[in-house]
């Protein structure tokens, strides 16, 4: 039987072509749609923020930290500058693989887990296109590394910064302090936006104090980068503002002779300018190189530090507290004319011990026969214990310690520095609230010559000579003399602070007083007469003192048979000329023994250098003793 084809429906299959082909013209032209919805999502809705983000790609906005002040001394001595220094410095956001990165960096320079530590605690609080320091103060060798070995690691970067440096090292330690790396706490308190690319900031002294004025204003540079991060060229360009250089009123030449002076033995000198406050020299032995924490210490070096029983740390002139001893005897003999207690010419016999009325205990004499018949003058002169216990039971607790007040005893001084102390002026109201405890007559006995729990420092101490040298009249130690604003070579000089003076009832009182510490000095019963004052080329007033370390009770003391860091400390107060005072000095020698045989002499030294080496009286503009 013959095939039978199908007959072809042609009006059918184009029906069908005709659905297809409307169909897939109904796709395309949803897909052009979309298109164009996009299209206009990209250039019109968003293109604001698509074109800032494609800019973000090409340009980046680098801070630039601006240089630190320098520090001078009043003759122009450079004490802290700024010395170029190479960082490795990484940009978290164009480091793919930040473990990694960090391992491999590892393996070509030494990196410490602490700085990977700090590395990441900064992360946390920069933006991660902000450039962040993992390692300070490459070698030569180590940048020569990084740099071959740079194409390697996207994000990463050499950078030459300037980084703080003390030329004369300890000599100045305990006065300039030093700057250090950004803790987190330190990160909290700063203006983060003008901390921008700085590392660093000063962390106690002088470089803590005045951190603002000698940190500077952040600038800022627009770069074009390529895929990698590499700076192609510099699209614009904000300098920034270097910070104001300092000009202290320290003399680094009498600092160094102070240094020397001490001669290797632990203790403190502080010398100011009697008119106007300025510190000439601040000294605290041993010290430190403060050029170990600008880049961070090594935990063991600063381990060794913390427990050398010398304390090199230990700020002795501000910070250490001292029993004054007959330092004070001055001030206590102004307090009884003043009270009207005693008289210049009142004399009385001083045995080798006093004792109190129905009172059995025996409060000796640092001679042990005694000083005999002694007035004021006497007293002074030959530092009479037991004048001044006499002087003390009369005055009283309460009357001391008001008239100590006047002169700044139990307060900070108010020094532009750091870590200043305020000393202890014990009276009755002080016991009750630190102790709950009363007052005994006998801890009024000792406080008269400068024992017991009354406490001092050395700089209160030369604030104290310093009032004395200026017959009452007080101003504040400070220790900044001027400051210079970058591009500006105009000092702007700072100005004396007067405080409240010490005023008495007669002038005459205070010849009474100052009178009798020339003789110290220059009467052959002097107290520092054969040590210190018999060859002196011009005349000096001052004031010997010993300090005892531990209680003797009504014992004897025999320094030979004492431990060296259990004898008296050695304490010296004076100033020169007597006549026109231009320095007054504190002394203390820890341990020292006797303050007129070790103390005086270390004294005598520092005044030799500052009045016998040509420091004039007067210079421009009517300050002492030179300008930068």
């Amino acid at each position: 039987m013959p095939s039978r084809q199908a007959i072809k429906d042609a009006q059918l299959e184009q029906g069908l072509f005709l659905r297809r082909l409307l169909f897939v013209g109904l796709l395309i032209l949803l897909a052009f749609a979309a298109v164009i919805a996009r299209l206009i999502d990209l250039q019109i809705v968003n293109h604001e923020h698509f074109t800032t983000l494609s800019q973000n790609n090409r340009v980046r906005l680098e801070a630039l930290p601006p240089p630190r002040g320098l520090i001078y001394d009043r003759n122009g001595v450079l004490l802290a500058e700024n010395r170029p220094t190479y960082q490795l410095e990484v940009v978290p956001e164009q480091v793919r693989h930040l473990d990694e990165t960090l391992a491999q960096l590892g393996e070509l320079v030494a990196i410490e887990p602490s700085d990977v530590d700090r590395f990441r605690r900064m992360i946390r609080r920069r933006a991660p296109f902000q450039a962040i320091p993992l390692r300070l103060n490459l070698s030569d060798e180590e940048v020569g590394i990084l740099a071959v070995n740079r194409h390697r690691f996207p994000g990463v970067d050499i950078q030459a910064r300037l980084g703080r440096h003390y030329p004369l090292d300890a000599a100045t330690a305990h006065v300039l302090g030093y700057v250090g790396r950004i803790d987190e706490r330190e990160l909290a308190r700063i203006d983060a936006r003008n901390y921008n690319g700085t590392s660093h900031i000063g962390k106690i002294g002088i470089e803590r104090h005045f951190e603002d004025e000698l940190h500077g204003d952040i600038g800022y540079r627009q770069v074009e980068v390529n895929a990698q991060g590499r700076v192609l060229r510099v699209l614009d360009r904000q300098p920034p503002q270097s910070g104001r250089d300092l000009i202290l009123g320290l003399d680094i030449g009498l600092q160094l002779a102070a240094q020397e002076a001490l001669g290797g033995r632990s203790g403190a000198i502080v010398a100011i300018e009697p008119q106007t406050g300025e510190v000439l020299a601040l000294v605290s032995m041993p010290a430190f190189d403060p050029n170990l924490f600008v880049n961070g210490i090594p935990a063991s070096t600063y381990s060794a530090l913390r427990q050398d029983r010398a304390q090199p740390l230990f700020n002795r002139a501000l910070t250490g507290q001292y029993p004054p001893g007959s330092t004070i005897k001055p001030v206590i003999g102004l307090a009884g004319l003043e009270y009207g207690v005693t008289t210049a010419s009142r004399t009385m016999f001083a045995a080798g011990y006093y004792t109190l009325p129905n009172d059995t205990r025996r409060y000796r004499d640092w001679r042990r026969q005694g000083h005999g018949l002694v007035d004021l003058d006497l007293a002074i002169t030959q530092s009479s214990d037991v004048y001044f216990y006499d002087l003390a039971y009369r005055l009283g607790i309460d009357r001391m310690s008001e008239f100590l007040d006047r002169f700044g005893m139990g307060a900070r001084t108010g020094i532009d520095t750091t870590g200043e102390a305020p000393g202890i002026l014990p009276s009755r109201e002080w016991k009750r609230r630190t102790q709950n405890m009363p007052w005994y007559p006998g801890e009024t006995i000792i406080a008269g010559i400068g024992q017991g729990y009354m406490l001092t420092t050395p700089l209160q101490l030369a604030s104290i000579t310093a009032t004395l040298a200026m017959r009452g009249e007080r101003v504040r130690p400070r220790l900044l003399r001027a400051m210079v604003d970058s591009g500006d070579e105009t000092p702007q000089w700072t100005e004396r602070e007067p405080l409240p003076p010490v005023s008495v009832r007669d002038p005459m009182f205070w010849d009474q007083v100052l009178e009798p510490m020339v003789h110290v000095m220059h009467e052959k019963n002097g107290t520092a007469y054969g040590s210190t004052g018999r060859d002196a080329a011009y005349m000096i007033a001052g004031k010997t003192g010993t300090a005892q370390v531990f209680g003797l009770g009504e014992g004897e003391y025999e320094e030979d048979e004492v431990a060296a860091h259990l004898r008296d400390h050695a304490l010296f107060i004076g100033y020169a000329p007597a006549e026109s005072p231009r320095i007054a000095v504190a002394v203390v020698v820890e341990n020292g023994g006797s303050g007129g045989r070790v103390a005086a002499p270390v004294a005598r030294k520092v005044m030799d250098h500052y009045l016998l080496n040509g420091h004039p009286d007067d210079s421009p503009n009517g300050r002492p003793g030179g300008a930068m």
